[in-house]
């Protein structure tokens, strides 16, 4: 089957809310094996939403609002649905009451005009709101059904989960279920031609996501039930795992600093980081795992080259005779920090993140990263383009956290060189 998202606010148009339903909903239509094939967002204006619903119902057979359930003049969109549903309104005492046990758990009395969310389909139904004043309600009609939902997540959310879900599984007869891939040190354009002929099956589907120094692979297959659908998801992904495995580094939602504090538990090594360009960005990603902290102790900020030199013993000459961003002091650093800290692994970063301060030899988005363990110092140049500060900072970032993952486990880290063979 296949459904909408409709999105109603004006507030939504103008960018003054970022819209994080469209994203639920898309989520949990998915799973329950509906095709989400259009999502659309409209102001608060009866003509323009009764528009965008007739639209909708010409194409597909379930429709999921969020927003226009509110008490003021503007939210009209049970009314403009009940009309294109041939439907009309009517006052449901149950629900005013709850509306009013809402207003009274808060110590305040009920405006007469939330009154007008009482109102609820005739013919088709609505379920009750226990973290707000708006209830759910759906209409039904040749076929067709459309649930409505209150805009804010802290109410969309649990009226899903706990009414709206268990609703609309009652006629499925198929399940959706994803398998995410995560790989990193592979391009876009390297993935499609290494595995270009692997995204054009039908079922299971498998799409290909660029984020910031890595890919997501999302593997997708329908089924009659769970266990099935997940088991031809995992059957697919081993086509992946075949031909791109030394770039897999994980399966699901969590990204590289994950990993990373993962590997490094499982090998029971700690971690130290010494920064100049990303300013503690590292220890940032780091520290938002819980549990980091069992692994992970030292995170050196060393944005000044006399933080260099005092901190992690970055000699002067070596400043002055190369430059603070160079990979005789991006070895240094790593060295240093390991040394420092008494950590296993060390990981260091310095470079030019711009929009200033790039020249010919050294452009903007050229960042060196060095990285430690035991007695060995490794070399990286990391190129990454005249792009924005923010991202240039965030890939440099992901790849030291990769770097690290890989000494813990024992991994070659590709296009790195041993510090002893660069000139001194």
């Amino acid at each position: 089957m296949t459904a909408e998202i409709i999105c109603v606010g004006t507030e939504l148009l103008l960018g003054d809310i970022l819209n994080t339903n469209a994203r639920f909903l898309s989520r949990e239509l998915a799973a329950l094996g509906f095709d989400v094939l259009h999502q659309q967002v409209v102001g608060d204006n009866a003509a323009r939403l009764e528009e965008t619903v007739r639209a909708a119902l010409g194409r597909s057979d379930l429709l999921v609002f969020s927003g226009g359930l509110g008490p003021t003049a503007d939210d009209l969109t049970k009314e403009t649905v009940a009309r294109c549903f041939g439907d009309e309104m009517r006052f449901e005492p149950k629900v005013l009451e709850s509306i009013r046990a809402f207003f009274t758990s808060t110590g305040r009395t009920t405006p007469a005009n939330n009154e007008k969310q009482a109102m609820v389909p005739t013919k088709g139904g609505w379920f009750e709101n226990p973290n707000g004043t708006a209830p759910a309600v759906w209409f039904e009609s040749g076929g067709k059904r459309a649930v409505l939902l209150p805009g804010p997540p802290s109410e969309l959310e649990p009226l899903w989960k706990n009414a709206v879900r268990p609703f609309l599984q009652k006629g499925q007869h198929r399940v959706l279920e994803s398998l995410v891939l995560r790989l990193t040190g592979i391009g876009e354009s390297h993935a499609e031609e290494l595995l270009g002929h692997l995204f054009k099956n039908e079922n299971p589907t498998a799409a290909v996501y660029a984020k910031t120094s890595e890919l997501l692979i999302r593997i997708t297959a329908a089924a009659p039930d769970e266990q099935t659908a997940r088991a031809v998801c995992r059957g697919y992904a081993q086509n992946f795992y075949r031909l791109a495995g030394e770039y897999i580094y994980a399966e699901g939602e969590e990204g590289l600093e994950y990993a990373l504090v993962s590997a490094l538990r499982q090998k029971g090594l700690t971690l130290a980081t010494a920064e100049s360009c990303t300013g503690g960005l590292v220890s940032q990603l780091v520290t938002n795992v819980p549990g980091a902290s069992e692994v992970f102790g030292f995170g050196f900020v060393t944005y000044a080259n006399e933080a260099k030199q005092k901190l992690l013993g970055v000699s002067g000459q070596a400043l002055a005779k190369h430059g603070a961003v160079s990979p005789q002091v991006a070895a240094a650093m790593a060295a240093g920090a390991a040394r420092a800290a008494g950590a296993d692994v060390a990981v260091a970063l310095t470079g030019i993140a711009g929009p200033g301060g790039g020249t010919p030899e050294k452009p903007v988005g050229l960042v060196y990263m060095g990285a430690a363990r035991g007695g060995q110092v490794l070399v990286k140049r990391l190129d990454l383009g005249n792009r924005d500060r923010a991202t240039i900072r965030l890939a440099a970032a992901k790849n030291a956290l990769d770097a690290a993952r890989r000494l813990a486990l024992g991994l070659p880290i590709p296009g790195a060189v041993n510090a002893r063979d660069i000139p001194d």
